[in-house]
């Protein structure tokens, strides 16, 4: 009988000169350098082939599709075992204290982009199946590591292979958290515009930019304002920072004055655990008389949704009993005067509540505000797997033999993963629990002991699972 632990072992130095190349690699989705041969930019298409050369350099077969999803195979057969990955990345941002895109190891940790969603997970889940191949253990059930370029936006990469490949009859994403998830919520996401002016006021808020994607609590805000009170704004701009769990700075500028607010970044689908330094700035201008077009886009974002994940102010506080509460990520924050505004809310919803709901709310709040909503037609309904099924009964048996945690459970989350896109599919760490998430932020990092034990579960499950 093999000890998985052990053998992970053995792999540690090899795992982690593989992660050091992948984390080396900006493979944020770049459409702006987007061409034919490289349809999500050159990063993701990047980061992939370096994936698929691991499973050229150890013997598997491999495939490229379209340079936007491949597979590394192993065994033989017409059904298989899927393990869906993904090699993008959310954009570093900013805050960090080591480079991003070099793999950095330090009190145990491993820090990089990618470290932990999902670079890190998914090139375990790679060395798990790497495991069997150099045990000479050959699956009664082929086994395919799937690896996407654009889990964080949207998702081109899996509807094009579930579009030429056949659907897998069984698998996990190793892109979420321990124990194990067996329901995702819905998400779906909206833009409310704000159309511009050329009209002026007291104050004109010339731009108001905070956020860089839908599934991230802003970081960072920062406006411009044409005001002949600079001196008065900034005073109050002080005062204000005094009681609230934002940072900031200012400086006057030819037109008036130009203001930064820093927050914390979070992954998108628990607000909670971020500081959205765009809704604190927009609460912090609400006070001031602006121009019409400014003050609606700053008064929408002040008083409905503000520190109010739950999207109580939106009227839309629903709660189900299995899946939990809904919520709501301000995730784009962006306003020119003259091209007006946008604002970016994703929801990630519990079975009970339909987008349908969600639209009909949004556009009755923002109407008020001369705000149109247009819901983004591509969302995800909820995904449920019910705990008695035999994938979800093994791999918690795996987890609790391997962490000696008897008591775990599995778990609903407000995530995405591919895990959805299969009927029998859940999602499977690797981020254990009480480990700090930092998915999605500044310095995201992952114990490395974390990372091993990870790829021994793994090993261990694909085992079980085909045998």
């Amino acid at each position: 009988m093999i000890d998985w632990k052990k053998e992970a072992e053995k792999y540690k130095d090899d795992y982690l000169s593989d992660l050091k190349a992948l984390v080396a690699i900006d493979s944020a989705r770049d459409v702006e350098h987007a061409t034919d041969e490289f349809p999500l930019g050159p990063g993701p298409a990047k980061a992939l082939n370096q994936f698929l050369e691991f499973g050229n350099r150890d013997g598997f077969t491999t495939h490229n599709i379209d340079n936007i999803v491949g597979y590394i195979e192993y065994g033989t057969g017409e059904d298989y075992f899927a393990v869906l990955g993904h090699a993008d990345t959310v954009p570093a941002g900013k805050g960090w204290d080591t480079n991003p895109f070099e793999l950095t190891e330090k009190d145990g940790k491993v820090f990089g982009r990618g470290t932990s969603d999902d670079k890190g997970p998914a090139l375990a889940a790679y060395y798990g199946l790497k495991m069997l191949k150099d045990n000479g253990i050959m699956p009664n059930l082929k086994i395919r590591l799937v690896i996407g370029t654009d889990e964080e936006t949207n998702w081109t990469c899996m509807k094009r292979y579930f579009e030429v490949e056949p659907a897998p009859k069984i698998g996990f994403s190793p892109d979420a958290e321990f124990p194990l998830i067996n329901g995702e919520k819905g998400n779906v996401t909206f833009e409310t515009k704000f159309a511009g002016s050329d009209k002026e006021g007291e104050n004109t808020l010339l731009s108001f930019k905070s956020g860089l994607k839908e599934n991230m609590v802003p970081r960072e805000a920062e406006v411009e304002i044409k005001t002949d009170d600079a001196d008065f704004i900034s005073t109050k701009f002080e005062e204000y920072l005094l009681d609230v769990p934002v940072t900031g700075d200012y400086e006057n500028t030819p037109e008036g004055i130009k203001l930064e607010m820093i927050g914390k970044a979070a992954h998108g689908m628990e607000p909670k655990n971020g500081i959205n330094a765009g809704t604190y700035m927009a609460t912090f201008l609400k006070q001031f008389n602006f121009d019409e077009a400014g003050k609606n886009f700053i008064a929408f974002i002040a008083d409905k949704l503000h520190d109010d994940s739950r999207a109580v102010n939106l009227g839309l506080q629903f709660t189900d009993d299995i899946m939990g509460d809904l919520t709501m990520n301000v995730g784009i924050m962006d306003y020119t005067q003259a091209d007006g505004g946008m604002v970016n809310t994703n929801f990630r919803y519990p079975k009970g509540i339909e987008p349908a709901k969600i639209d009909e709310q949004l556009k009755n709040n923002a109407a008020y505000y001369g705000g149109s909503v247009e819901m983004d037609p591509d969302f995800m309904v909820p995904h449920f797997v019910d705990p008695s099924d035999p994938l979800v009964t093994t791999l918690m048996d795996i987890y609790k033999e391997q962490t000696g945690q008897e008591g775990a459970e599995p778990e609903i989350v407000g995530g995405g993963t591919y895990a959805r896109m299969m009927k029998r599919g859940v999602a499977f760490g690797a981020l254990f629990p009480g480990a700090e998430d930092t998915m999605h932020q500044a310095n995201e990092s992952q114990r490395v002991s974390d990372l091993l034990l990870a790829m021994s579960i793994y090993g261990q499950s694909l085992y079980n699972l085909t045998k």
